[in-house]
């Protein structure tokens, strides 16, 4: 609910959100917690450390108007101000707390019943568990996600009776289609929650699932006032924003309006690592009449605009090529217009 630019977003909140999520899907076992912590893992979490691991954010703004200082590398930072990752804030609780939430990652991906297995979380992973009756499972995962959404699970142990694999389907496929293949090769769509497959299942037997990983535009609930009439972009779980390191010479995230009627596409390499959406940079009027900065809506002010492609990048990755500005929610070139936009 805080404004972008003043959002504190602290990262050992994001841990604790995470613990808490993981709780509720153990007691409830309804997978949004799972969609709640992938977020916060993925945009949060992971947003912590440098790219070299030797510095990190205690806050996580979503919004900076101003290039940060590089903080002295001999003394800890005084305020967990979010300009650019530091070496030890004056309370360094956050990098124990991403060392130790890295750690257990993998208690996160999977849990277990009388049942079957569910996989919550998709990463490369080998399980081996027990069901009723003290019969044992064990799977292998392969993935490329979230660069793309297939993921893979081959068996290579199990009980001679049916059991159930059940597999999340994230809540950002909502308005896409995703796809279950089963070992048998039939192929069914599949509704964000979770998918199960029930059989007796061999070893060597393979599961399936295509998750529609692409860039899209999202927005925030209209009540949120802070960001009305602004839009992000999201690709599978990974939340974007632009950054003035890649905007033409002497723009700043500020001057960013993009234009959610067209659809962003991903970068060259078709990874993610960039995406591009349609836009225009408007640098802010000038103070050139009595009438600034409120003039009349008749009045001819605007500034000058420079259509073009605005390169967006993981949110995670900010701030890992120096002093910058950056921006999640971005103005839209029609204000007020969200065509084009789904709910996240």
């Amino acid at each position: 609910m805080l404004p972008p630019d003043r959002a504190y977003s602290e990262t050992c909140a994001g841990v604790a959100s995470v613990m808490l999520s993981w709780r509720l899907l153990l007691a409830t076992g309804e997978p949004r917690f799972a969609d709640l912590a992938e977020r916060t893992l993925f945009n949060v979490v992971a947003t912590s450390p440098s790219a070299d691991g030797r510095s990190f954010f205690s806050a996580n703004t979503l919004h900076r108007r101003l290039r940060g200082a590089v903080p002295a590398a001999q003394a800890p930072s005084p305020r967990a101000e979010s300009s650019l990752r530091a070496p030890w804030f004056a309370v360094s609780c956050c990098p124990t707390n991403v060392a130790r939430t890295l750690a257990q990652l993998p208690a996160y991906l999977a849990t277990a019943d009388d049942h079957g297995v569910q996989v919550h979380q998709y990463a490369d992973a080998e399980i081996a568990t027990s069901l009723a009756g003290g019969h044992g499972v064990a799977l292998r995962i392969r993935t490329d996600y979230p660069s793309g959404g297939t993921v893979t699970v081959r068996i290579g142990r199990s009980p001679d009776h049916p059991w159930t694999l059940s597999l999340r389907v994230p809540d950002w496929t909502a308005g896409d289609t995703a796809w279950l293949v089963d070992p048998d090769g039939r192929r069914r769509a599949v509704a964000p929650g979770t998918t199960g497959t029930t059989r007796v299942f061999r070893p060597g037997d393979e599961v399936r699932l295509e998750l529609p990983v692409r860039p899209r535009w999202i927005r925030a609930d209209p009540r949120v006032d802070a960001v009305r009439a602004t839009v992000a972009v999201q690709r599978g779980p990974l939340v974007y924003c632009a950054e003035s390191v890649d905007l033409p010479d002497g723009h700043e995230v500020d001057a960013v309006r993009v234009d959610p009627s067209a659809e962003p596409e991903d970068g060259p390499d078709g990874t993610g690592a960039t995406v591009v959406v349609p836009g225009e940079l408007a640098e802010p009027g000038e103070p050139h009449d009595a009438a600034w900065p409120y003039p009349p809506l008749d009045r001819t002010t605007a500034p000058a605009a420079e259509p073009g492609a605005i390169v967006l990048g993981p949110y995670h990755s900010w701030a890992n090529r120096g002093p910058s500005t950056m921006r999640v929610w971005l103005p839209t070139t029609s204000p007020g217009s969200d065509d084009g936009v789904v709910a996240p």
